[in-house]
């Protein structure tokens, strides 16, 4: 591990938190600077900045505009699926946030007061987030397209004054007309917003009834509004997670906290600078689109990519090099899933060959662990570092990364680094005891986390200290497992539900889909742990094989398989079965739905609704695990 400017800073960040983040808090313009960083007095519920007063908003537009920034681009959208890209200046941002919040304002909303925000990826999506945050309204955003259960159920918790929509989602095969599912959760809530702003679509535009209001003309006739002071403190935005059952989780995000960390990690852990393009291929439904679509470049000063479709596969695997291309791209960020979709379908990288990807300093991937197979192709066809950061909803930024723009790092395959300033990473056993290097065990972090990360869950402290204090005294359980090696690099080998017990041995399923992603015909993997009456579990591995191999070649890559993970995790880990499938089922994010292979190998059909692309997934997997 480095010991110069990386050290030094998380060192400084554990052992004196205020004087840190109070140094890394003047890149932020306050209303009210704040004389407290941390308030430690009501633990565990640490608040950052408080007494500190600013506006999200201001941050992420205005100030733009007023040093100067007003003709740069603020936003590039591009959109294979309709044909059409468009760019948002700061200054035409600002005139739109400004006008939506007044339109908001009309409609009675103020500081404190939900909106619920169900939008495609366009433009206005992130022109509805802004406006919430420039009058002080809390917006929860909900994945565009989410099945009208799932949609109740959050506009139930969160209570919304107003929900802004769109008319429909355009995907690369259909039409996803948004307004009936809206209309259906709202009938199966007990909750009715007062009205429901709906941004019109010319491929499917969408009646509207007693409360609904056609986005452009409430927004032409409205005063734009003014941003409003709002305490480091309070919420802005709940983000519930995906696959809750009973009542969702909704995530809360402060302010101040989230505005000091998300404009320090830009600089530090993504390396992008003002006037600099990211692409962050993802959407502003999941927390990756919150913080590296919408709010961390806008802070920054950088520009934005809204890429509306699907990046790999359609309309062809080279969509993320025209991006690059396109628009002089520093910096890439995706899902190690879509790099494994373009190596099946472009192996050799000819499309990449088609355009100049020189502006390209960094490929980060993140969202599920990164196979070193990936890994290796990624590195060799791109030439740039590839830099796999894990961190979760509930964090909101990075728990571990290699740090590009502070200290860069050598890169280890399988690892995302190291522990990022303000996280006091551990790895403890069963007893709470800290593991020796290179033994796994449950990943945590001490207590307090740093800015940004969640204070809370909405409307429920209990439960937020029963799912995530209560493991072990003084430190936030993560949820994975895995490892720091004797160089300080944290392994991440996956979700602790993912430790199979194979007649007293605890593998991680991690370690064996790396013996098989590694394998030269194996597109993507997942292994689950299936029940066996004489071993307790027993792992069973799910494989897509590369374009191009031909059937008669199935019999023979099993073969390999079983002796791959054999030969590279140890004997104890011999799979149960290798089954060769068309797809994995994924959420739209692209993690691979491992719980639900579980809950279907179980009897049992716990699918989460409205994260399903195509059922026949569904259906393959029902067939092989139901015989």
């Amino acid at each position: 591990m480095s010991n110069g400017a990386y050290a030094k800073a998380h060192e400084q960040s554990i052992s004196d938190p205020s004087a840190f983040w109070g140094e890394a808090a003047k890149a932020i313009d306050w209303i009210t600077p704040p004389t407290t960083v941390l308030d430690d007095s009501n633990a565990p519920f640490y608040r950052w900045f408080p007494g500190g007063t600013l506006n999200t908003c201001f941050n992420a537009v205005d100030r733009h505009v007023r040093d100067g920034r007003g003709d740069q681009a603020a936003i590039r959208y591009d959109s294979p699926v309709t044909g059409t890209r468009r760019t948002v200046t700061y200054a035409e941002l600002l005139k739109q946030v400004s006008r939506l919040a007044g339109a908001l304002r009309g409609l009675g909303v103020e500081k404190g007061d939900r909106v619920v925000v169900y939008m495609p990826m366009v433009p206005e999506a992130l022109v509805a987030m802004l406006a919430c945050a420039r009058i002080g309204a809390i917006h929860s955003v909900v994945f565009g397209g989410f099945a009208p259960a799932e949609l109740a159920a959050r506009l139930e918790d969160a209570e919304p004054k107003v929900v802004l929509s769109a008319s429909c989602g355009i995907e690369p095969k259909r039409v996803v007309e948004y307004k009936p599912f809206l209309d259906a959760a709202i009938e199966r809530s007990s909750h009715t917003p007062e009205a429901v702003v709906v941004l019109q679509r010319e491929q499917a535009r969408a009646e509207l009834g007693e409360r609904d209001h056609d986005w452009e003309e409430l927004v032409a006739a409205a005063e734009p509004a003014d941003c409003v002071e709002v305490a480091a403190t309070d919420p802005l935005y709940i983000l519930y997670t995906s696959g809750t059952t009973g009542r969702p989780k909704g995530i809360v995000r402060d302010n101040g906290g989230y505005a000091v960390a998300l404009r320090w990690s830009m600089e530090h852990v993504y390396d992008v600078r003002p006037g600099e393009t990211m692409f962050t291929a993802s959407d502003v439904g999941w927390v990756v689109g919150h913080s590296y679509i919408v709010y961390a470049p806008l802070f920054t000063g950088a520009t934005t990519v809204v890429y509306e479709g699907k990046p790999v596969g359609t309309p062809d695997a080279g969509a993320f090099w025209r991006v690059v291309d396109d628009y002089d791209v520093v910096a890439l960020f995706t899902a190690p899933t879509a790099f494994r979709a373009i190596k099946k379908e472009d192996a050799d990288a000819a499309l990449l060959k088609e355009h100049d990807v020189s502006s390209l300093r960094t490929l980060f991937l993140a969202g599920e662990r990164l196979d070193p197979d990936t890994y290796e192709w990624a590195s060799r066809i791109l030439g740039v570092p590839v830099v796999d950061n894990w961190w979760q909803t509930e964090t909101g930024w990075p728990i571990a990364s290699n740090l590009r723009g502070l200290d860069p790092m050598p890169i280890k395959p399988g690892s995302p680094s190291v522990a990022v300033p303000g996280y006091d990473v551990k790895v403890l056993d069963e007893t709470g005891q800290p593991c020796a290097p290179g033994q796994e065990g449950a990943i945590v972090i001490g207590l307090p986390m740093p800015p940004g990360t969640l204070p809370t869950l909405w409307r429920d402290d209990q439960r937020y200290v029963d799912g995530y204090l209560s493991a072990f005294e003084g430190y936030y359980l993560t949820g994975d497992g895995g490892m720091v090696d004797e160089d300080g690099y944290v392994f991440v080998m996956g979700r602790t539900d993912d430790v199979l017990n194979v007649a007293g041995h605890r593998l991680s399923t991690g370690s064996m889909e790396a013996a098989i992603a590694g394998h030269p015909d194996v597109a993507e993997c997942a292994v689950i742990g299936v029940h066996d009456d004489f071993k307790g579990q027993q792992p069973r591995a799910f494989v897509v094989l590369k374009a191009g191999v031909a059937e008669g070649e199935e019999e023979r890559i099993r073969a390999e398989l079983f002796t791959r993970v054999r030969d590279e995790v140890g004997a104890v880990a011999s799979l149960k079965q290798v089954d060769v499938v068309q797809a994995l089922p994924k959420t739209r994010s692209g993690k691979i739905l491992r719980k639900t292979m579980r809950e279907i190998a179980d009897g049992k059909d716990a699918v989460v609704p409205g994260t399903i692309e195509d059922s026949s997934v569904l259906d393959e997997l029902r067939g092989i695990l139901r015989p």
